[in-house]
């Protein structure tokens, strides 16, 4: 009838004017995001170049944050640095000889397969993400067996075999249950849990986390999840987690712990679904499987395989998403096997999206982007943060699995240098491998030039501060002793520091300090 068709015509209309609404929030939005992110580019590279002016430790603190933090632009050459700064790497020839890492570093590191990188990574990369048999990671050894041989096999035959009702709490067993218990029982939920203790405590500090939070949550429950393809996998993802001084397990362990404590915020109550809960919990676990230890720069200046392969885009990202991804296909592994395939779909792409912002490079993208949801966004009178998007919300995930990947310095001070010598000495090992194929060392890769105290300093106040500092201002005042701990951590550093002055920006003059200007 008419009025049928009126009705209808009008309810079109207003549909389609809802729609243009939402576009030109977007488009505005990423406009002054685009703006603000070349704002706080400007204004970091300013800042930069001063400090070069304090001698060679400077500037070499200066290169190594305009080469990982900041996003090469497009006809930027030298290595990711900004332009204006020289990394003074040469083209070399190609070194086809395979190499092996240094020996596993004593304490309470990682105990898993040592991780090899070789020029022959291009055949062993078809098998690792075609092969039915154990998981193959992209490095391989001189005898060329795969990492894989201690992997658990395609058929779980490894795996735990049954899983009693006291073990599903944690996921792992382990010979001190007692001091188990009372880690995850008492400090699972705290900022400044002793993942470290933990991994002296079960040899499965990933799967122990992982399983105790999903567990925790509810979210085993809520997704049908097997716990048995559950503990599964995650064994499997341990497994190709390397003997690498930093990125291993109980550093993937320790960002998935630090997020639960994040997703806790007052102020993100009821913003997030339960879906996007797992999927960022999952990025987290899976964010650096299989990582050799090296940088993208690295695998993209000495023509790495694998950088060829993902377009010297994001390498090292895009290549622990296509190994937690073919885990998955393992018969007996698939943790999601009983989610239905548009929640499935929908996980993979939060995942693919979360996993993809941890390339350090992304950080002023992200910085501005967070730095433009606060200035513009209106948080309720009850202190609940209202994200009306998939956009929004999206961005404060990327956001916040970013913030637990640099979260090291806004831990408790014991804790922070145990992992400032873990990403020191595996930067020294890529500067030990440069050093060895006669080219150019990156920066703060020289043990013997690097100032480890300054650089601390540095990276606090002109990377991590300014996204704690927004944070913060997100989720206030739930991160405020988070902060507060970070401007301790460095207080001591610089009460560290006995060599050449460094010249310290001021807090409230850091590139995150304020509200973006047009």
């Amino acid at each position: 009838s008419y009025d049928h068709l009126k009705s209808t015509a009008s309810e079109t209309l207003e549909e389609l004017e809802w729609c243009l609404e939402r576009l030109e929030n977007i488009q505005t939005h990423r406009s002054v995001s685009d703006m603000a992110t070349s704002k706080f580019r400007k204004m970091l590279s300013k800042e930069l170049s001063q400090i070069t002016e304090g001698g060679q430790s400077s500037k070499q603190i200066s290169e190594y944050i305009c080469s990982t933090f900041l996003e090469p632009k497009e006809g930027d050459t030298g290595g990711g640095l900004t332009q204006g700064y020289d990394s003074g790497t040469e083209d070399k020839p190609i070194v086809t000889s395979h190499e092996q890492l240094a020996t596993n570093m004593s304490g309470t590191l990682d105990t898993s397969t040592e991780c090899d990188s070789s020029s022959d990574r291009h055949n062993h990369l078809h098998t690792a993400l075609s092969s039915t048999g154990p998981i193959a990671s992209a490095n391989i050894k001189e005898s060329s067996a795969t990492l894989g041989s201690q992997s658990k096999t395609v058929d779980g035959s490894n795996a735990v075999s049954s899983i009693p009702s006291y073990l599903m709490s944690y996921g792992v067993k382990s010979d001190q249950p007692q001091k188990l218990q009372r880690l995850i029982s008492n400090d699972l939920d705290l900022w400044g849990l002793d993942i470290f203790e933990l991994a002296q405590v079960t040899p499965n500090p990933l799967t122990c986390v992982f399983c105790s939070i999903l567990q925790k949550r509810g979210l085993i429950k809520r997704f049908s999840i097997s716990e048995m393809n559950l503990v599964r996998y995650m064994n499997l993802v341990e497994e190709n987690y390397h003997n690498v001084p930093y990125h291993n397990r109980v550093h993937a362990a320790d960002v998935v712990q630090s997020t639960h404590v994040l997703l806790n915020a007052q102020a993100l109550t009821t913003v997030f679904t339960e879906l996007e809960v797992l999927a960022i919990l999952f990025a987290c676990a899976v964010h650096d499987v299989d990582h050799p230890g090296l940088t993208n720069q690295y695998l993209i200046n000495t023509n790495d395989q694998l950088a060829i392969l993902y377009n010297d885009s994001s390498v090292l990202e895009n290549h622990h998403l296509a190994i937690a991804f073919q885990l998955l296909t393992r018969p007996g592994c698939d943790l999601f096997e009983n989610l239905p395939k548009k929640q499935r779909l929908s996980l993979r792409r939060m995942a693919i999206d979360m996993v993809l912002a941890t390339d350090m490079s992304k950080h002023m993208s992200l910085l501005a982007d967070l730095k433009t949801m606060v200035e513009t966004k209106k948080v309720a009178g009850s202190g609940i943060l209202t994200l009306d998007n998939y956009s929004d919300r999206m961005q404060i995930l990327q956001n916040m699995i970013h913030c637990a990947d640099l979260s090291n310095p806004a831990k408790p001070l014991n804790l922070y240098r145990k992992w400032n010598a873990r990403i020191m000495e595996e930067h020294f090992r890529q500067g030990d491998r440069e050093r060895e194929r006669g080219i150019d060392l990156s920066p703060m890769c020289d043990r013997t030039t690097a100032s480890i105290e300054k650089t601390q300093v540095s990276f606090i106040d002109y990377i991590v501060h300014p996204l704690w500092e927004t944070w913060s201002e997100l989720v206030h005042p739930d991160a405020q002793k988070i902060l507060d701990t970070l401007d301790d951590n460095r207080e001591w550093y610089l009460s560290q520091i006995t060599d050449e002055p460094i010249t310290i920006s001021t807090q409230n003059d850091h590139t995150g300090g304020g509200a973006p200007q047009s």
